[in-house]
Order: structure tokens, then sequence, then C-alpha cells
């Protein structure tokens, strides 16, 4: 079994940081990424993504470690990975997966049934033609496929004639839970969620530790619906948005990468794995 450099993992969002918001340009992370594999140093992506989406990252950028797709509904660590001991679940292909969310079928059903509640209809990728996709998000056709490529959780157009409120309410009235944005709404299972997913490989990776030494966590994040994880970890970083910092997440006395993007990203992990200070102000939590 492998052991974690300083006892430190880093969770990541891939929108905005290590994925750049204009062209999904990765270039001004990868010698960062290479530095902390060097050390073995884990880094986590933990998206809304689909795993299909999260293997074409993983690839271009040689990312190793395990990741957390579709809203924390599903953990998935690769078979030959060394750094705790495998878990029990379920294999699919060259992963073991910890589901912790509901199947993408009863997400679909659970759909039509608060869209009755309400009375009124929401749509989801389900319903939706790659082509048709293609038009509301200007994905590619290949990358249309890859997203509509769901598993435990739906994306949903967030309805803009029925208030927040009520949306959540109808969503927990069956028995789900809701991350709601700006265009689209996420809907996923009660069990599931970026909090519980955080916690459970971070279980992995303590177990893997000798007794008595803390495993330090970090999480990297940009916006409102990278809330769990950011408030799931030791040293809670916002990176800014291309537009700047998340008014919702500046609520929080939270430290803020120096630029925003990509290059705020790595200007950050340097700060985490290199500036004593920094780890005194942000360190372990008691």
């Amino acid at each position: 079994m492998g052991q974690i450099n300083s006892s430190l993992i880093i969770f990541t969002s891939l929108d905005s940081l290590v994925l750049d918001a204009e062209n999904n340009g990765y270039e001004s992370v990868l010698s960062k990424l290479e530095w902390l594999k060097a050390r073995h140093i884990p880094v986590i992506p933990v998206t809304s993504k689909t795993r299909e989406e999260v293997e074409i990252v993983r690839r271009r950028m040689n990312l190793t470690d395990p990741f957390i797709v579709e809203g924390g509904s599903g953990v998935y660590i690769p078979l030959d990975y060394n750094q705790f001991e495998l878990p029990q679940g379920e294999t699919v292909g060259n992963y073991r997966l910890i589901q912790l969310g509901c199947s993408y079928v009863m997400a679909r059903a659970g759909l039509k049934a608060i869209a009755q509640s309400l009375g009124r209809p929401l749509k989801g990728f389900g319903d939706w033609s790659a082509e048709q996709l293609n038009a509301l998000t200007g994905l590619s056709a290949a990358d249309a496929h890859r997203a509509k490529a769901r598993e435990f959780t739906e994306l949903f157009k967030t309805p803009k004639n029925i208030p927040i409120d009520k949306l959540k309410q109808a969503v927990h009235e069956m028995g789900f839970e809701v991350v709601v944005s700006d265009r689209f709404s996420h809907l996923i299972g009660h069990e599931a969620g970026v909090g519980r997913a955080v916690k459970h490989l971070t279980q992995h990776y303590q177990s893997a530790l000798p007794v008595g030494q803390h495993l330090t966590t970090v999480g990297l994040g940009d916006s409102l619906s990278d809330l769990a994880l950011l408030e799931n970890v030791d040293i809670p970083i916002i990176v800014s948005g291309l537009k700047g910092e998340d008014s919702d997440l500046s609520k929080h006395d939270w430290p803020v990468a120096a630029s925003p993007g990509p290059q705020g990203w790595a200007i950050a992990i340097d700060k985490i794995c290199q500036d004593e200070i920094f780890m005194a102000r942000f360190g372990a939590k008691s």
C-alpha cells in the first residue's frame, strides 16, 4: 500500500478550476498536477459530471486517483489503486464503485413525480437528444452523449415560474435532494451528496495512516454548487471564476486564491504545500 505525502489530500471542483471556463483548457495546472503526483498527494475531482465526462479529463490530465461524480452520488476508485485498501462494492469497468445515490431510472421517475406534484413540466437531460442538448448547452455532439450517460442523477432545466422554496419542498416530499443553479438543477438521491462522498473517501484515506496521525483535507471550489465540498474539508479555498468571486461563497470567512481560474488554482496549491504560515492559519481542524 502506498503512502500519502504529508497526510494531505486535495478535493477539487473541475469547472473553472482545472477546467478553464472559456475553452476547458488545463495547461496552466498540468505541471502542478505532476508535482503533486510525484509527491503522492491525491487530487480528487468532485463534480456533477458523469463518469464518462470525467474519464476524458482524467486521461488528458494524467489523473490516477479516485473521483466523485454526479453530485456525490458515485465514488469511483481505480482497481489498481494502492493508497488504501479497496473497499467492498460493485466493480464497474476498471473501477470499484461506491454508490451513495439512487439509480438513474429512479431519478427519472422522481423527476416525473415532482413535475406532477407541481403541476408543471420539468425537462431533464433524458428528455433531450444529443442534438437538442448541443443547442441548449453548446456541448459538442460527443460531449453531449457523455453528459447524457447518467448513472445516478438527473440534470433538469431550472423552472423560472416556480419559487425555489416550492421546488425544494416538492423534491423533499418525493424523497430526493436538489442542488439548484441558474440554468440547470441537479436531482440526486436522498442518501447522496458531495459532503457525504468527501467524508466517505476521507475515511478510507485516514484508515491507511498510522493511529493518531491526522489526515488534512483541502477543498477548492468556485461556486455555490461547491459549498458542500468546501464545508467538509479542513482547508476550504475559494477560486474565483473569470467573472469574479461567487457572492454566495464570499459570505464565508474562507481564503480566496490570488488569481481566478486555473492560475489561481495552481497558486493556491503552492501556498498549501509550501507556506507554513498559511497552513498554521488555515490548517487542520482541532
